[in-house]
């Protein structure tokens, strides 16, 4: 993946881009927000045209950049060279953390869930959060399977999705996107550990007090409890290599799509060689990650002119110290792919680097990694850094579209039969009143 601003990749000159270009983006988020919402025949017609709205939205926008704007082609193969690397690492460990089975053992309690989220924020940083995610959805969901709750999936989706995966560049696209762009692999891990761990902190202690509550009141109600399996069992070991040769995978060189077809690889061997039992055990079907395809084509596709307004505008829209950063880009990774977000940030906090940068330095691309070395090498840039990597991650939770895994967390959850909330009630009954309080201390003390 070439990591450079949208300007880089366009050539664009400031002033091309039209601001109404991005309606179809605002249409399509609209339309995914309030269709599950909508009567019955309308929401009838969303779920089996979905895909064809939000292909044609993405195709509108990419006609239009390809017959209108100076390089606008250019633009449009490099996004989709993103979403074929984004998806193809979607969709592998989809398919390869499908053949792997956890059956737990007993009915959780909210400490067993609270020690079971804290250890996926762990695992979301040896693994990535997508890979975490698939992996141990369904195992979380078994644990709760008898009293199953939005509660549950949307705090799965808050630590194990998006804010557990903050200390390793194979944690998720932000992090491994700021590696290629000369950020040392190890060097964000101590200037955000106290971060991470408060910050975790404070989401399980909010999940814990709503799960307990939860817990006593579901005891009183329903005194006999389903009595559950009395042994752990694990299937599908062989496919946890296969994991590791995804994440391994990450860091192949970007040529002739090795990346993408080692992870494809790796899917179609554990698809071919997991017993059909493991698949049935664990309800797998190809749906959860058909939705997330078709989606987010149509995402990647239609945010492009709003990526290029900002790349062009952002620096008109002042704003100078960490916190200012942490926001800009937690924001915008709340509703755009956190990914392309924290490049476009990252580009903006280059702009003003380079201007300390000795006369002389080659421009773009090459003076990428010095100035990135420049602005770690300074303590007031460096935090910079560190802002819109922390503001891109933690802000991917806000809703089902600010991070890859959390819509696929979603319809796993939606097929196993769990209620979780719409698109709005995420939002406004989780989101806004529990997790923006808490991100907002947490950038406040930290940055």
């Amino acid at each position: 993946m070439r990591v450079l601003s949208w300007f880089a990749i366009t050539g664009v000159t400031a002033g091309d881009m039209p601001l109404w270009l991005t309606v179809p983006f605002a249409l399509l988020l609209i339309l995914i927000a309030a269709m599950p919402l909508s009567p019955a025949p309308l929401r009838h017609f969303w779920e089996h045209y979905y895909a064809h709205t939000a292909i044609a939205l993405g195709v509108a926008v990419a006609g239009y950049f390809m017959l209108r704007l100076p390089d606008g082609t250019v633009t449009v193969l490099h996004t989709v060279h993103e979403y074929v690397s984004f998806i193809s690492i979607i969709g592998s460990l989809y398919v390869v953390a499908g053949g792997i089975h956890f059956q737990v053992k007993g009915d959780a309690t909210p400490c067993d869930n609270l020690v079971f989220l804290a250890l996926g924020a762990v695992a979301a940083n040896l693994i990535g959060t997508t890979g975490a995610s698939i992996v141990l959805i369904r195992p979380f969901l078994r644990m709760n399977r008898v009293r199953a709750s939005p509660c549950h999936v949307v705090f799965f989706i808050f630590i194990v999705s998006n804010c557990g995966g903050l200390l390793t560049p194979i944690a998720g696209p932000p992090l491994f996107l700021g590696y290629l762009h000369g950020v040392p692999f190890f060097w964000l891990i101590d200037k955000v550990v106290v971060q991470w761990i408060a910050t975790i902190v404070a989401i399980l202690a909010a999940f814990y007090l709503i799960d307990r509550r939860a817990y006593r009141r579901e005891t009183r109600l329903v005194p006999a409890r389903i009595e559950a399996p009395d042994e752990w069992r694990f299937e599908g070991g062989f496919n946890v290599l296969l994991l590791i040769v995804i994440a391994g995978a990450v860091f192949l060189p970007d040529r002739f799509f090795a990346r993408e077809i080692v992870m494809l690889v790796a899917a179609l061997i554990s698809w071919k060689f997991t017993p059909k039992f493991v698949h049935d055990e664990n309800h797998f079907s190809f749906g959860p990650v058909n939705e997330v395809a078709f989606l987010f084509i149509g995402i990647f596709l239609t945010m492009m002119p709003a990526l290029g307004y900002i790349d062009q505008h952002g620096a008109d829209f002042g704003g100078e110290k960490p916190f200012h950063y942490y926001m800009a880009a937690g924001g915008l990774s709340a509703v755009l792919d956190n990914a392309p977000t924290y490049v476009t940030f990252l580009r903006l906090a280059e702009s003003t680097a380079k201007k300390d940068l000795p006369s002389g330095a080659p421009d773009r691309t090459p003076a990428e990694a010095e100035t990135v070395a420049a602005m770690r090498a300074n303590p007031a840039e460096a935090r910079l850094i560190v802002a819109i990597t922390v503001g891109a991650v933690f802000f991917g939770a806000m809703t089902y579209i600010g991070n890859g895994p959390n819509l696929m967390v979603k319809s796993i959850a939606e097929s196993a039969g769990v209620k979780v909330p719409t698109f709005v009630d995420y939002i406004l009954r989780y989101s806004l009143p529990i997790l923006l309080p808490i991100l907002l201390a947490s950038g406040w003390l930290f940055l």
